[in-house]
Order: structure tokens, then C-alpha cells, then sequence
């Protein structure tokens, strides 16, 4: 989507905030922009810039994602719109807005929604400060240091207490207020740093993986270079439609989702499906907006542009994930909120049966919200960033919690278990003079330029036995049919029966037991007429995907109790692939509303179902799913249906996604209770008198930065050996040539 003419008319300027704004959403009263901030500035602090943006005339409300860069507004209107809006939003003073924090600001710096590091580093550095000077301090000037410190900490527990009740924030300011009352300026002083250094690190580390899942984000590609009636222009990259055939050179980043019509290179995909290894790229192959073309020249057809292009969706995806949270993560936070009732009345008692104030006030500095309420999102945003980077969008937290649980994998055929791609199983040859090697040639000297699966499957069959080419007078293509052309002097069609059989009055009779064996086989027959007899009959097939297998295995191994596969093909058929892959149920011959019949009976045995389709016809069966998982080849409404998206064409990525969720889940599972261990036994200890306030701060503060750093490396050492073990297969199933479908 373009620049908004605001941003092209105002250049930025280092006095903005905004450097650019680009249209995201647009209805009647409501505008959404995507931001990019002016290069070099401070942190950005939400709660000012929402202040800012609600007094632009005209605006009744803000809300603003500062992870996803997007802030949308609802505005009148009657007053303005969303030209104005766009145009008052870039003359925003950067310094008003940012982690550049006076005095008025000092409340949105400091534990502000997406407080900026600049604002909060302040605070580290002002209470260390204040720590290092405690002793040398006389205690009138102490006790007013530690006050004025403290102030923010003090105003958010107030905002907190009268908005939320009892939280961390109002236990944290009691214990600070105990120990300022009581004249222990050191134990305040040191718990004021070990918030601040903890705070600071928290949403670094929070940050973090927000930051993790936005690189998944790719550049946008600049201008390209598009055939335009027969010459190459250069156009921007927002310009490009679907239908037109973009020239994509070594250097170049791919700006659309689309098939190489012609040309060869080398692609790296890393940046999509996180194979380091640069992949060839030629005609019939589909290529993937935001990899880049390492060697090579190639012309794709654009399939898919703008918003529509895997890039693009990555973004969608992303912000999506970003606020959708999971059942555990609420879970956690809902219990996060409930212990603090019993921190405060803890530490009442300790105070009331030892009349000590230290204990209360070391008490009140564990508790478990912190780590409870940061920590298993840091690990699901991780995840998901490790997901992303092998090729798997999860759309949300709640999207891998849910195929953790899954216990039943239901697979659609045909795109899923087979690749949806045919291959030339039989070739009948009718003619002495022609054999049939000589038949795939022939054919595919006619077909070479005729972009259809059948064609490109001969083509291939052609390229594999390396054999002869045919020249050949111009090519017509007949809609529906096939293709003509003239050979030696003779007329050649190849295509469908009712082409050669009908249009072109070539008898077949002879030849119907070859016919009806192909039929009764599944095999699709391609028919090739020349000099008005038919020369032969070329057999094509779908094909098992070579780790279907393999796949299926993996899954079992990782606690699938059953898999099953959905199909609309024949009984035999069905019944000849579930045994190949050894499943342990079929179902054939199903129309898509059977699909969506049965996963509801399932669900209504109890089973957790994960179901893998591909065809706009398996939408319902997506949509009803546990949790339902789209092939990247998919229809556009299977992908928009699914709540798992793969960019790479791989089904065993499937088992990758599962294992990556179960692992994830057991990280959280083990963080959860060590979180609940190590603060139960701090608390107990600071109730019996054996932790001082101070020591009590820094155990507290130390586990909780323990559990998250252990919560977002979780993520990006699952990616690591995840990414080592796709690479191995991927190379392995390079090697190895596809089978034919069974049966």
C-alpha cells in the first residue's frame, strides 16, 4: 500500500516524530496507520503520544500498538478526516513523544504502557545513584532523595490500586514506603534499584521477542522491472498486478508470490522458510515475495501482490500474534492476580506475630506476578519467532497451545499427503516409428510454452531423460482442450479425448482397454494425435509426498493416538495410500460439507483434532478444526481459515510445528513451577525473618530475570536445531526422486 500523500507532501524532519505513515485500515469514522519513527530518536512513550493524537480536533480516541508500529484513530466525520488526521500526526514534535522524559512525562516513561528504555534506564541510573550515595548522605537529605526517587513508583500503585486493585506495583511501593518510614533508607534505596534494574531488563527482555517475531517482517522491494506489451519498464513495487510478468535479476528481492514462467536462478529463501541453502528456481516453480535472487534471471507470473503476497501476510500475522494470548497465559495472569492478596496478608502477619517491619516489608518484596505474567508470553513470542523462521506462521499464542494438545491428526489427500503435482507413470506408443521416449519428446516440444499441470508434468518427464526436441510450427492453444501444432509437416494435437476423439475426428476404439486400465488406475490419460491417428497416450499421476511417511511417524512418535485421511478420491485408492502410509483410518469419496460431518464427530467423541488441508473445499474442515493448518500451496480462504500457515511447500513441517509446541509448552509448564518454587520459598523465608528486605529484592528480581532470559532462549534454540534438522531433510528429500501416488 502507498505512502499516504501526507507523508510524500511533509519530508521528514529530526524535529518529527513520525518519519512516514502508510494506511493500513480505512472505514467511516476510523482510520489505522502503520508508523515509522524519524531514525536516531529516543524510546517512544505511548501514554504522551496518545495524549498528543486525542487533542488533533476532530479525534475522539487513540489506540496504539507500539510493537506492531500501528496507531489507529476514531474520529468524526464530520470535523476531519483522515488526510488531516495524517497530515497533523507528522507535525508532531518528536521530543514530546519520546523517552526524552522531562518532568511532565516523567509518569509515561517510567512504568508506562511500552515505557520507552531511555526513560527507564534513567531510572536505573538515577536510583544506582542514590544507592551508592546512601551512607554518605546525612538522613535529612536521604529520606527526601528516596522520596523523590520514588514518586513514580508511588503514582503508578495509586493508578494500579484504584484501577485494578492489588497488584505487584502497590506490594512493591508498601515495601518501599515501610523501609522509607522506618528510617532504613538502604534497604529502600536498594529495593528502588533492584525494581528499576529489574523493570529495565523485564521489558528489554519483552521487547525482545516482540522484536523476534517483527523480523520476520521483509523490506519492501523498491521498483522492479515488469514486461509491459512486449517491453520492460520499471514500475514500483506497489504498482505491479496480479497478472503481470515481473523480471527478477541476481540482487534482486522478489516483491510478488508467483510462478517462473521462464529463466533459471538461484534463490535464497532463508528469509521465508529458514533453508540456508539457495534453492534452483525454474520454469513451473513458485517463488515467494521477500527472497532474494542470488544467481540467475528469471520472469514470474504475479499470483499474488500487495497485501496479498506471503511477505505481507507475515505482517498481518505478526500483529496478530502479538496481542492475541494464549488460555495458559491467561490462565497465569489471572493467578498472577490472585496471589497477591495472600503476598499482602503474608506479610500483615509476619509484622503482626514479630512486630518487625523488615520481614513485612521483605515479605512484600516477592511476589509472583512478574515472572508469572511476562514469562509465558516471552516464551510463546519466542516460539512463534523460531516457528516463523522454518516456514510456519502461528496465528497467536493460542494457535500452538492448541496444537500442543492436539491428539488426532486428520489430513486432507490430495496437496497434503500427495504433492497436487502429477508425474508420467505410463506411456502407450501407437506408431513403430516412434518409441516412447520419443513420445514424452514429442509431446513436449508442442507443450513446452503451455502453462497447465499436464503440460509441465511432460515437460519435466521430457527434461529428466534429457531427450531430443522437435521443431515445430507456431502453437496455438486451444482453451480447455490442449494444443495444436504442425511437426514434419504433419498436424500434432495433444490433449484431453474429447480434443483428439471428438474435435479432431481421430479414432480410438483400438485402444480402449489401455484407456480403461489408466481410468480404473486413477491415472490421468494425455492423448497426442498426429497426422490424424492417435500416436499414443501418455499416463500421469499424483504423487506421495516423498516424507509423507515419515511424517506421519513423527507425529505418532509425538503423541498423535490417531491419523487420519479425508478424501474425495475413489475407495481403492484411498484404501491403497492409507496402507502405504500406515494410517490408521480413511474416509473416500467425501463431499467438503462430509469433511466438516466427520471432524464434528470426532469432536464429539473428545478428540483434540488438528486437521491439514489445502483446497478452498477444506475451508469448513479448517475452520471446525482444534486447530487447523493450511499447506502453502494452498487456496487464499484456506489460508485465511487456518490458524497454522505454512511457506513451504513440506508436510513435514507439520511435525516440526507439533514438536516445537510441545516443547514450548513443557518450557512453560517448567518455568510456571519454578516460578511458584523459588518465590514460595523466598516468601517463606522473608515470614521467618531469614532474608532481609534487601536480600529478598535482589532473590526476587534475579529468578525473575532467570525465568525470562531461559523463556526467550528456549525459542531460539528450538529454531537452531529445528532449522539444522529441516536443512538435513531438505537436502535428503533433494536427493531422493518422488514416488507415484499408490494405488
Amino acid at each position: 500500500m502507498p505512502s499516504s500523500p501526507a507523508s510524500r507532501n511533509l519530508p521528514a524532519q529530526a524535529a518529527r516524530l513520525f518519519a512516514s505513515l502508510t494506511p493500513a485500515h480505512q472505514g467511516r469514522g476510523r482510520v489505522r496507520y502503520r508508523y515509522r519513527l524519524t531514525p536516531g530518536l529516543p524510546a517512544l512513550a505511548p501514554h504522551a503520544l496518545r495524549r498528543m493524537a486525542q487533542e488533533i480536533p476532530g479525534v475522539t480516541r487513540v489506540r496504539l500498538n507500539t510493537a506492531a508500529r500501528s496507531i489507529a484513530l476514531h474520529y468524526e466525520p464530520g470535523r476531519t478526516g483522515p488526510e488531516a488526521i495524517a497530515q497533523a500526526l507528522l507535525r508532531l514534535p518528536a521530543l514530546a513523544a519520546t523517552g526524552a522524559c522531562g518532568t511532565a512525562l516523567a509518569a509515561d516513561c517510567s512504568h508506562g504502557e511500552g515505557g520507552g528504555l531511555m526513560g527507564a534506564g534513567g531510572e536505573v541510573l538515577a536510583s544506582a545513584a542514590l544507592l551508592l550515595t546512601t551512607r554518605k548522605m546525612p538522613q535529612s537529605l536521604g529520606r527526601p532523595a528516596t522520596l523523590a526517587v520514588s514518586l513514580p513508583l508511588y503514582a503508578d500503585a495509586l493508578k494500579d490500586l484504584f484501577t485494578e486493585g492489588l497488584n505487584s506495583h502497590v506490594l512493591e511501593a508498601l515495601a518501599v514506603a515501610i523501609s522509607t518510614a522506618s528510617g532504613d533508607q538502604l534497604a529502600a534505596n536498594t529495593t528502588l534499584f533492584m525494581l528499576a534494574l529489574g523493570e529495565y531488563l523485564e521489558h528489554s527482555i519483552a521487547r525482545r521477542s516482540d522484536d523476534l517475531l517483527k523480523h520476520l517482517l521483509h523490506p519492501d522491494a523498491g521498483s522492479v522491472w515488469v514486461e509491459r506489451e512486449g517491453n520492460e519498464v520499471q514500475v514500483s513495487a506497489a504498482d505491479v498486478q496480479v497478472g503481470d510478468t515481473v523480471i527478477c535479476a541476481a540482487g534482486n528481492l522478489i516483491p510478488v508470490d508467483g510462478t517462473v514462467l521462464g529463466g533459471e536462478a538461484t534463490v535464497n529463501e532463508a528469509s521465508m522458510t529458514g533453508e540456508s541453502m539457495p534453492v534452483v528456481r525454474r520454469r513451473g516453480d513458485t517463488v515467494l515475495s521477500g527472497t532474494v535472487v542470488e544467481e540467475g534471471r528469471v520472469r514470474v507470473y504475479a499470483e499474488r501482490v500487495g497485501t496479498g503476497t506471503a511477505s505481507a501476510r507475515i505482517a498481518n500475522y505478526v500483529q496478530h500474534a502479538l496481542q492475541v494470548k494464549s488460555g495458559t497465559q491467561l490462565a497465569a495472569s489471572r493467578l498472577a492476580d490472585k496471589l497477591v492478596p495472600g503476598v499482602l496478608g503474608l506479610a500483615g502477619a509476619a509484622w503482626l506475630f514479630s512486630g518487625d517491619w523488615r520481614r513485612a516489608a521483605a515479605v512484600l518484596q516477592a511476589d509472583y506476578a512478574c515472572a508469572l505474567k511476562l514469562a509465558t508470553p516471552v516464551a510463546f513470542k519466542s516460539a512463534m519467532y523460531a516457528a516463523g523462521r522454518q516456514g510456519l506462521l502461528f496465528k497467536g499464542a493460542d494457535a500452538l497451545e492448541r496444537l500442543a494438545e492436539a491428539d488426532t491428526f486428520v489430513f486432507d489427500k490430495t496437496g497434503t499427503l500427495t504433492t497436487g503435482r502429477l508425474a508420467v507413470t505410463d506411456t502407450f506408443a501407437y506408431d513403430p516409428n516412434f518409441g516412447p521416449a520419443d513420445l514424452i519428446d514429442l509431446a513436449a516440444s508442442v507443450e513446452e510454452h503451455y502453462f497447465h499441470p499436464l503440460a509441465q508434468a511432460v515437460v519435466e518427464a521430457a527434461r529428466r531423460q534429457s531427450g531430443r526436441h522437435f521443431d515445430h510450427e507456431e502453437v496455438r492453444f486451444i482453451a480447455a482442450h490442449g494444443v495444436a501444432s504442425v511437426v514434419q509437416g504433419k498436424r500434432i494435437v495433444v490433449g484431453s479425448r474429447h480434443f483428439v476423439e471428438e474435435d479432431e475426428g481421430i479414432d480410438m476404439s483400438a485402444y480402449l482397454d489401455d484407456i480403461d486400465r489408466l481410468m480404473q488406475e486413477g491415472k490421468t490419460p494425455l492423448y497426442i494425435g498426429f497426422g490424424g491417428k492417435l500416436l499414443g497416450i501418455i499416463g500421469l499421476k499424483d504423487t506421495v509426498r516423498d516424507n509423507a511417511a515419515e511424517t506421519i511417524a513423527r507425529l505418532r512418535a509425538l503423541g498423535a493416538r490417531r491419523i487420519v485421511m479425508l478424501t474425495g478420491d475413489h475407495e481403492d485408492r484411498a484404501a491403497e495410500l492409507a496402507r502405504h502410509l500406515r494410517l490408521d483410518e480413511y474416509h473416500a469419496q467425501l463431499l467438503p460439507e462430509d469433511k466438516a460431518a466427520l471432524l464434528s464427530q470426532m469432536k464429539a467423541q473428545g478428540a483434540k483434532i488438528a486437521f491439514i488441508g489445502d483446497g478452498m473445499n477444506d475451508a469448513p474442515a479448517l475452520a471446525g478444526a482444534h486447530v487447523g493448518i493450511a499447506m502453502q500451496r494452498g487456496a487464499d480462504l484456506a489460508r485465511l481459515t487456518s490458524d497454522i500457515a505454512l511457506l513451504e511447500d513440506d508436510v513435514g513441517r507439520v511435525a516440526d510445528a507439533k514438536a516445537l509446541a510441545a516443547a514450548t509448552m513443557r518450557r512453560i509448564d517448567g518455568n510456571f513451577k519454578f516460578t511458584v518454587a523459588a518465590n514460595t520459598g523466598i516468601l517463606a523465608a522473608a515470614a521467618a525473618g531469614w532474608l532481609t528486605p534487601v536480600a529478598s529484592s535482589v532473590l526476587h528480581n534475579g529468578s525473575t530475570i532467570a525465568i525470562l532470559l531461559n523463556a526467550l532462549r528456549g525459542g531460539l534454540a528450538s529454531q537452531a536445531k529445528n532449522a539444522q534438522e529441516a536443512k538435513n531433510a531438505a537436502r535428503a528429500r533433494r536427493a531422493k526422486p518422488a514416488a507415484p501416488a499408490a494405488g
